[in-house]
């Protein structure tokens, strides 16, 4: 079929095989796939009132997407006629079989009978519909053909109904075989002769534009809400190669190889594609013809905006700088304010890195609202602040219906909640965002909202449940998760980061060492500075305290470099367990305090809450127990409230070490009460770390217990405790570090 379409179609704008042209000059031409249609339209058109009302309705939404997708096997258009009306499709099979095997002057006869539709008093199709647009159309396509071009025309309807014929099954020379062994032989050789085209459509020969425009805008579509029902990256871009062979001055193919690159994240690719869009903008004119004189500087600013938005994807921020100067100065000149404006958001989002960037973030959320631009809000500030310039651009997103930007502003809201430690808004967010229907219309099977702002809710949803040790319900949702965003799609690398994240903590709760090392590597192929800290952690766990302070201290200096906040107060926090565990107490309290400022200047309360029991437990070591007891009841609401399984059951933990310590300098009776306290306290943590596993912790749980049951003299409760002390004890490695030096 390709010999014929570029026989027919074509020579007129190549020479020696190369395109000088748009072919997309010609708006449609005849295939014998179009030819199938206007049987179809024409036998619908007899059938009249012989037809149910259920069984038109469902040819006429069949129609639409036969008229506008790519042409396609005969067989594959009679399976989908036989679904909705097989009286039809016996029809359509027979006419075509007239015609095929019939003569030249038959399809001309049917050509001639097409325009009778138009006649009448109360024609069977009007001018102005879909279908009378289509069938004037192939009038007007056949009427320009010369006599060569419809005898090839002709030979290529009887190959093609010839093909359809072989791949049934229903050749007439095989039904005189006899012989059944030679029967399969024969039809196995023909299904090798005439091959499957990949998925069914792909189309050997150059689309025309309406056929174009709808395989881009459905890909498109499919990119953007269900990446699994698209093409796969590869076949898509041999889609695409093909059409820009055909017409390499297509923007739009050029984009949609863009947004396909971005899926493999392959740099070079999406550069060249993004690149070449914009030419082919500037070339055509279609900017200079939708936007005046103004057009070709207006994708120049753009194309340079749009590169550095790509190399900050990529994190190569000093390029993207560079492109970001360039759409500035560019947008200055044409005084294009809303260019700026998208400009000024990126600059905030590049220099974040470099130093602190309030005034900017406060500036772009103002000329946001002034110019209608609902912008995505960043700040290491105040929760009330960032709350209300995340108010002010939401409610321009509701105004105007946007959905993509609503979904982003609530998965940024659920990470935000998570980063101040209110795990319960997060997750009311979450769900809030789950449950909502798209505001935009998307086709009948295909998934609303299969976004990157979906995927990062679902992902700190199970992050959420797995920390309140509902593994099974995180490993549904991870599931889901991989199901939705397949390992080739561009949003996989965030629930595989949260997978190995998962893993991790439930083999360092386990006391599996090796296997946390060994998804390290993983974690740090996905974030490298998530991956050298749990680096650290597992050396710390192993007692491999130089190693691991070295380690610490090159990812905080890294840290404040970028100004990653949060992971420079979980970095002090490490520190001062190293501190503790070499019984350099006096040393520690300056990390713990420099921490609980930063928690307390940018509002992480979960963070100080953390903080506070470090410091509560240094106080502890030191011999202050009073003073730790007291500052306790600061932190262990939160996190009790909002805290992991894990860490209430530390808090708990240290709240029985502090009582115990306490009780030493009371009289007899108040000591009894005070050992009672912390028994039940012992116990509740003790249910907390079993919720996660947690081997260690709870050895060390056990082993309290026993000591003080033994000095109650409540000796078969010591005994049961001291047998599964044992037990665990046999499990677990010692690593011959004191109890008391432990805080988690």
């Amino acid at each position: 079929m390709a010999s014929v379409h570029e026989s027919l179609y074509f020579n007129p704008m190549m020479t020696n095989g190369v395109v000088h042209a748009n072919v997309f000059g010609i708006k449609d031409w005849v295939t014998p796939y179009k030819m199938a249609l206007l049987v179809l339209l024409s036998e619908l058109g007899r059938a009249g009132a012989q037809l149910g009302l259920l069984e038109r309705r469902r040819l006429n939404r069949l129609l639409l997407p036969l008229l506008q997708g790519p042409d396609m096997p005969l067989s594959r258009l009679r399976k989908a006629i036989e679904e909705s009306c097989p009286h039809l499709a016996s029809s359509v099979h027979i006419r075509l079989k007239l015609m095929a095997e019939g003569e030249l002057k038959d399809m001309e006869q049917f050509f001639d009978d097409l325009s009778d539709s138009f006649t009448g008093a109360e024609p069977e199709v009007h001018k102005t519909s879909v279908v009378g647009l289509f069938l004037r159309h192939m009038i007007l396509a056949y009427n320009k053909l010369s006599f060569s071009q419809v005898y090839k025309l002709y030979t290529a309807l009887q190959q093609y109904f010839q093909n359809d014929e072989k791949k049934n099954g229903i050749d007439e020379s095989d039904m005189e075989l006899t012989n059944t062994e030679e029967l399969e032989g024969k039809m196995e050789k023909e299904e090798l002769d005439v091959p499957l085209r990949e998925e069914e459509i792909s189309c050997s020969g150059p689309l025309s534009q309406k056929q174009a425009e709808y395989f881009l805008s459905q890909q498109a579509s499919l990119l953007k809400n269900d990446e699994t029902k698209a093409l796969t990256p590869a076949s898509l871009q041999k889609e695409l190669n093909n059409l820009l062979k055909f017409n390499p001055d297509f923007a739009e193919a050029h984009y949609l190889s863009y947004l396909n690159s971005l899926r493999v994240q392959d740099v070079f690719s999406s550069t060249h594609s993004l690149l070449h869009y914009f030419d082919r903008l500037i070339l055509t004119g279609a900017e200079s013809k939708s936007n005046g004189d103004e057009g070709y500087g207006r994708s120049l600013r753009y194309a340079a905006l749009n590169l550095a938005a790509l190399h900050c994807r990529f994190g190569h921020y000093q390029q993207a700088e560079l492109a970001l100067q360039e759409a500035i100065r560019i947008a200055q000149e044409s005084n294009d304010h809303v260019c700026l404006q998208h400009c000024l958001s990126w600059l905030y989002i590049l220099e974040q890195k470099i130093f602190d960037s309030c005034v900017l973030l406060e500036h772009s959320v103002n000329k946001s609202l002034h110019f209608g631009l609902p912008q995505r809000a960043f700040a290491g500030k105040a929760a009330n602040k960032l709350m209300d310039a995340l108010k002010d651009s939401d409610l321009l997103h509701w105004k105007h219906s946007l959905s993509e930007l609503i979904d982003i502003s609530i998965a940024q809201k659920t990470a935000i909640w998570r980063l101040y430690g209110r795990s319960t808004m997060a997750l009311q967010q979450a769900q809030t965002l789950l449950s909502m229907n798209s505001l935009e219309a998307v086709n009948v099977g295909v998934q609303q909202n299969n976004t990157e702002s979906f995927a990062v809710v679902l992902c700190h949803l199970a992050e959420l449940h797995a920390e309140q040790g509902y593994f099974a319900a995180a490993s549904e949702i991870l599931k889901h998760l991989k199901e939705r965003f397949p390992p080739n799609s561009q949003h996989a690398q965030l629930w595989m980061l949260f997978d190995q994240k998962i893993q991790f903590e439930r083999a360092m709760n386990d006391g599996r060492y090796h296997i946390a090392d060994s998804l390290v590597a993983g974690i740090t192929a996905l974030n490298s500075i998530e991956g050298v800290y749990r680096k650290a952690i597992v050396l710390k766990a192993q007692n491999q305290m130089s190693e691991a302070h070295k380690l610490l201290q090159k990812l905080l200096i890294h840290c404040q470099k970028i100004k990653n906040t949060e992971m420079v107060i979980s970095v002090l926090l490490s520190i001062a367990e190293l501190y503790w565990r070499s019984s350099c107490h006096t040393i520690a309290l300056p990390v713990l305090l420099q921490a609980l400022a930063l928690s307390r200047e940018y509002g992480l309360q979960y963070l100080a809450s953390e903080t506070v029991l470090n410091l509560a437990f240094s106080q502890l070591i030191l011999g202050i127990p009073e003073q730790a007891l007291n500052i306790l009841h600061m932190a262990i609401e939160p996190v009790l409230a909002h805290g992991a399984v894990l860490d209430k059951g530390c808090a708990m933990f240290l709240v029985a070490k502090c009582q115990v310590a306490s009780a030493a300098s009371d009289t007899p009776q108040k000591k009894i009460e005070a050992l009672e306290s912390a028994i039940l306290n012992l116990n509740e943590a003790k249910t907390y770390f079993a919720k996660v596993d947690c081997k260690e912790q709870l050895r060390d749980v056990l082993y309290f217990q026993a000591r003080l049951f033994h000095t109650l003299g409540k000796t078969q409760e010591r005994n049961k405790c001291a047998m599964l002390f044992r037990q665990l004890h046999q499990e677990l490695p010692a690593h011959g570090v004191p109890l008391i030096n432990a805080f988690k």
